[in-house]
């Protein structure tokens, strides 16, 4: 339990360090073009929702 313990402690520590970092040296204004990732979301959903039920029928 104290190894669990530990891990969620270091784990936590680092988000609280890791974060604000991130965010300060994060490129602002910078325009995202989602339409590519968009005309990709639904093929793959299609392509996860047919492995779950290959691996749901024949795993």
């Amino acid at each position: 339990m104290g190894v669990l313990l530990t891990i969620l402690a270091v784990l936590f520590l680092a988000l609280i360090v890791i974060v604000p970092m991130i965010e300060k040296y994060a490129p602002k204004g910078e325009s995202r073009d989602y339409s590519t990732i968009s005309k990709w979301l639904i093929p793959l959903m299609a392509v996860a929702l047919v492995l779950q039920l290959f691996r749901h029928y024949f795993a």
